[in-house]
């Protein structure tokens, strides 16, 4: 799609270079979603590859990946064998249902800016405890839960002129055992409810995410019951927190949501 309304390309160099905030302006990473379909509003791009950031930093307390890195890169880097939760990577790439060719290009911080229920880079981020570094409009920076990150279907708490930076993976969650479901209408659709779940020295934790509007993260101390969990999920997230859209109705996106959570700890029990 040609985004025949886009007069001005910004090429930044370093941070000094961003352009200040203006209506119509829209950050460019991999462009997948952007391209996709016309964007009468956008009059500027500002293209973040040319910042030239580090796709993927092992430190030794996580990993750090830039919002420019792309879903190829993540799924492809060579990483520390005990961060044993890394086997994520590709399966939550995968539910994306996307080609090589997307996977190529599309970038782990596009898919959490852009906030859409069934992001898969945002399960695989709650899952891992992921943080968020912003740099906010005014100059300054500031860190953000994935989890608190998105608040609705395709909201964030970003502000006007803000753009994420990099994403934090600790170290400690990286290290744990992981479980992954999936369900959707059809074999290759878009997700319908997308859980992972988690045990590592903290406890155990499952992020429901695709079947709600926002992203939800629930923690035990350690792996509860069968019916500890499920009266954990009725609790914390209520009938109208369920989506409906052509993807899944919001009854059974509940129903599905229990099946799999039970699925997941049976699994890491």
């Amino acid at each position: 799609m040609d985004l025949s309304f886009v007069t001005e390309l910004s090429a930044p160099r370093s941070r000094d270079d961003l352009p200040a905030p203006e209506p119509g302006t829209a950050y460019l990473a991999g462009g997948t979603w952007l391209y996709s379909e016309p964007q009468p509003t956008v009059t500027r791009l500002v293209d973040l590859t040319t910042l030239d950031w580090p796709a993927i930093t092992v430190h030794d307390d996580g990993l750090e990946l830039a919002a420019t890195c792309t879903i190829e890169n993540l799924c492809n880097a060579p990483l520390p064998a005990e961060w044993t939760a890394t086997n994520l990577f590709r399966p939550c790439a995968e539910s994306l249902v996307a080609s090589w060719k997307i996977w190529h290009t599309a970038t782990v911080g596009g898919n959490l800016a852009l906030a859409l229920p069934a992001g898969a880079m945002i399960t695989l981020c709650c899952a891992l405890d992921a943080e968020l570094l912003i740099w906010t409009a005014d100059g300054g920076e500031r860190r953000v839960p994935v989890n608190r990150f998105v608040t609705g279907a395709g909201r964030t708490v970003l502000g006007d002129g803000d753009l994420i930076r990099s994403i934090h993976l600790p170290a400690a969650a990286l290290r744990g055992r992981t479980s992954l479901r999936k369900i959707a209408y059809s074999p290759l659709g878009r997700s319908g409810a997308l859980l992972a779940g988690r045990v590592d020295a903290d406890g155990f934790a499952l992020t429901v995410t695709a079947s709600t509007v926002r992203p939800f993260v629930l923690r035990f101390p350690a792996v509860p019951g069968s019916d500890a969990l499920s009266e954990s999920l009725s609790e914390r997230i209520s009938p109208d927190d369920y989506l409906t859209d052509a993807h899944g109705a919001a009854d059974w996106r509940r129903h599905v949501t229990g099946v799999l959570a039970e699925e997941i700890r049976r699994e890491l029990e």
